[in-house]
């Protein structure tokens, strides 16, 4: 549910009923006023529904048929919509997730087991791989399904850097954390660059480093290594030192990213630029990314898994009921008050 209403100018909760006033499509609202500094506003202000007259019943059908892998130009000639006004929508959807995100760290986790994978599409045109802006990371909690991270950008230790900051954020709310990948070190590398500590067991010499306490990393190498010279690496490894006093109860059946890898099949299927046979899939990387970002809250926050018949934030303990679309669209997006559910 949502917080007390408070005032888009100075922020304060002491606000009282004004006036109601109609609307075209969307029925009766209502004024308020500020009891601090006395303005006077609607309850759509600073939210995703400020100035729009269009009915919000067809906003939430354009916002679902887009998340459900239907193309932005095909949206626009089946709902008859102007392609800057789909746009105007989808940006303000997708500003939303800001919001959302400090909100879900506003709590802590006692265990999370969060598997890391990327997913790949061309942006643009088509160029080598390593230079494309179209690798796709994501960072997802094996049991609740709550994506963490989901972005885009080149297949840089940029992009693993941003996706392990956020990691970081959640490792200092949760008690035990495993971190799970297929065979692409760079998410332990930099994890452990950023998330270490120094193991004093009262012995001479210089202490070592190892991951912070409660912190797991484990990885899966796939694929034969036989024809590699030297020594080969095992199957299943924890590629850094870990805290002596962190529970080792990882076992290698449990070594693997299959959630993940179930994650971005749903994903080629639901986001058409994931999925057209064109030598163009987006055209560029921040319409790639507001896509995603639309993806990330309706995935987190609205929609039911179809596997843990949950919404993953409900899942996650985050949310006592997954929020509808019109709770969404009423999120107050405002500086310095940034958390507004409940």
């Amino acid at each position: 549910m949502l917080k007390q209403l408070r005032c888009p100018y100075c922020h304060s909760e002491k606000c009282d009923s004004y006036k109601s006033y109609e609307t075209l499509n969307n029925g009766s609202r209502m004024l308020y006023q500020c009891g601090t500094c006395r303005q006077v506003f609607s309850e759509t202000k600073g939210s995703f529904l400020e100035g729009l007259r269009k009915p919000v019943s067809l906003i939430i059908k354009v916002l679902n048929a887009r998340s459900e892998g239907i193309g932005f130009n095909a949206a626009c000639r089946v709902f008859e919509l102007a392609k800057n006004t789909l746009l105007d929508w989808e940006h303000r959807f997708a500003n939303l997730k800001e919001t959302l995100m400090v909100y879900a760290f506003m709590h802590t986790f006692l265990v999370q087991v969060i598997e890391g994978d990327e997913l790949y599409t061309k942006v643009g045109k088509n160029v080598p791989v390593e230079d494309c802006e179209g690798w796709t990371i994501v960072l997802i909690d094996r049991a609740s399904r709550f994506i963490w991270a989901l972005g885009c950008g080149k297949k840089d230790r940029k992009l693993f850097f941003w996706a392990i900051q956020i990691l970081r954020d959640v490792i200092e709310r949760t008690s035990d954390v495993t971190l799970v990948t297929d065979g692409e070190r760079r998410y332990g590398n930099i994890l452990f660059e950023i998330c270490h500590e120094v193991a004093r067991c009262g012995q001479r010499g210089r202490p070592p480093k190892v991951l912070r306490q409660g912190v797991k990393i484990r990885l899966k190498n796939k694929g034969k290594q036989s024809h590699k010279r030297g020594r080969k690496r095992p199957k299943y490894e924890a590629p850094h030192p870990e805290h002596p006093q962190t529970r080792q109860d990882v076992a290698n059946a449990d070594i693997h990213a299959d959630h993940v890898e179930a994650f971005n099949a749903s994903t080629r299927r639901g986001n058409s630029a994931y999925r057209r046979k064109t030598n163009t899939y987006a055209k560029k990387k921040t319409a790639l990314q507001r896509t995603l970002d639309i993806l990330w809250i309706v995935h987190n926050f609205i929609r039911r898994h179809f596997t843990t018949q949950q919404v993953p934030a409900v899942a996650l303990g985050i949310l006592e009921k997954g929020l509808s679309w019109e709770r969404v669209f009423k999120i107050q997006k405002s500086p310095g008050i940034q958390i507004l559910i409940a």
